[in-house]
C-alpha cells in the first residue's frame, strides 16, 4: 500500500517550529461559569422578601 510521501519528511515542520507558550485564560468556560454562579447561588442565604413569603 503506497504512502503519501515518506517517512523521512515526516514531522519535520513541527519539530523545526518554535515551541510558544500557552496565555493565561481570560475568563472561565461556559461549563465551570455556569458551576460556579451556581455554586455562588448556594451559599447565599435567603433574602429578606423570601422569608416574608414563608
Amino acid at each position: 500500500m503506497p504512502t503519501h510521501g515518506s517517512m523521512t519528511k515526516a514531522g519535520k515542520v513541527r519539530k523545526a517550529t518554535p515551541k510558544i507558550e500557552a496565555k493565561p485564560k481570560k475568563r472561565l468556560s461556559p461549563k465551570l461559569n455556569s458551576r460556579a454562579k451556581y455554586a455562588k447561588l448556594l451559599e447565599k442565604p435567603p433574602t429578606t422578601a423570601a422569608k416574608s413569603m414563608v
